[in-house]
């Protein structure tokens, strides 16, 4: 009589998402969704400030900047954060592209109609802020300069920070997709000066989707009006509304932003970032390690890995069909992610979430008992 594996499970007994977002949450992020909330209660009111305010603390930003939210993924914040920030006259922005999400801000701003270029690299390679200082000095019509932080298509971590000194170098304004590094990976506005950032309520800080924000320079945000191209995305709009009455200018996220008052506090009863990315931190080393000890080659050197999400080149062995792969994973309760990439065969795995050293060894395990099922026994790729 044969017998089913063990199947892992959250706390909740979800089946666990090593995804970059949706991810795994807390039982009691998922706790906090029970109850029904008036948009206009005092209640929700205060909770909804002491969200922003918390999130505008997390960039370092208290002060000269301020969070403005909006509802939907964070690919809204960034339409919103482009089409609010770079000016209908005389605006243009140079858009560093090294994966799909940068490819979506190229989409953004063809759609708006935004006076934009494009520097590109190879998924697996980041933008060089010397390439960029070339451009820069050589195109003085290029206001503004746009960079993802962590580029989940790969997983690789861009040179934020040195890009960052350049932008300011060359007297141009920065915005930033930090969707899948916010609440992880340490963002100081003071250092980098940014003109705004965007990203949104899962991802690192573990709470549930739906709910976008822009954490935006103060003097530049109240210079944008008329610059939005849509009434829901404007965040100089809604920026004003909530100054005013403390209140959205639409029907609120009621439910997602009452999860992430609780992931934010779960987030800083764990350490706030820096304990955030300890965690993070030894889930990705343990699943790389892991890994490779079973012959799987990541895409990226170590150098250049977030530790967020994991690329890892797609076994030679002709055994080796990706969907059975998936599909036999699910059953024992590990979600893992298909690859995006044009520079090679792959799949993904996430490192975030509410997830420990135990989970992934769990995934490990699986993943080893999987393919021995399937035959795969050669898991380098066949460029190795």
């Amino acid at each position: 009589m044969s017998t089913a594996p063990p199947r892992a499970a959250s706390e909740t007994g979800d089946s666990l998402l090593l995804t970059p977002g949706p991810l795994t949450t807390s039982a009691t992020v998922k706790q906090a969704m029970l109850h029904d909330w008036g948009s206009r209660d005092a209640a929700f009111i205060r909770i909804n400030r002491e969200v922003l305010e918390r999130l505008t603390e997390l960039a370092g930003a208290t002060g000269t900047y301020t969070t403005v939210p909006l509802q939907g993924s964070g690919t809204f914040a960034v339409e919103a954060m482009l089409t609010t920030f770079v000016p209908r006259k005389g605006g243009k922005v140079l858009l560093l592209v090294n994966g799909a999400y940068g490819k979506r801000a190229a989409r953004i701003c063809d759609i708006a109609g935004l006076d934009h270029a494009v520097q590109e690299t190879a998924e697996n390679v980041p933008p060089s802020p010397a390439a960029l200082a070339t451009r820069l000095e050589a195109e003085p019509g290029i206001t503004h300069v746009f960079v993802v932080h962590c580029e989940t298509t790969s997983g690789i971590l861009n040179p934020l920070a040195e890009i960052a000194q350049v932008v300011r170098r060359f007297g141009r304004r920065l915005l930033v997709d930090a969707m899948s590094a916010f609440g992880a990976i340490a963002i100081d506005a003071r250092r980098l000066g940014f003109e705004a950032l965007a990203a949104s309520s899962n991802k690192c800080l573990e709470g549930v989707p739906g709910m976008g924000f822009v954490i935006c320079r103060k003097e530049t945000l109240a210079a944008a009006s008329g610059n939005a191209r849509t009434l829901s995305l404007d965040l100089h709009d809604q920026w004003a509304a909530l100054e005013k009455t403390e209140q959205w200018r639409f029907t609120p996220p009621i439910h997602v932003i009452v999860a992430l008052h609780q992931a934010l506090a779960e987030h800083r009863a764990e350490g706030g970032i820096a304990g955030r990315c300890q965690r993070y931190t030894g889930n990705c080393r343990r699943l790389v390690d892991g890994m490779r000890r079973m012959g799987f080659h990541t895409l990226l050197p170590d150098g250049l890995q977030a530790p967020i999400i994991v690329t890892f080149r797609t076994p030679a062995d002709p055994r080796f069909v990706f969907q059975a792969f998936y599909d036999r994973l699910k059953e024992r309760g590990y979600v893992i992610y298909p690859g995006k990439l044009t520079v090679a065969d792959s799949f993904r795995i996430g490192c975030i979430g509410r997830i420990g050293a135990e989970h992934m060894d769990g995934a490990l395990q699986a993943i080893d008992a999987v393919l021995t099922e399937m035959g795969v026994r050669r898991r380098a790729p066949l460029a190795a």
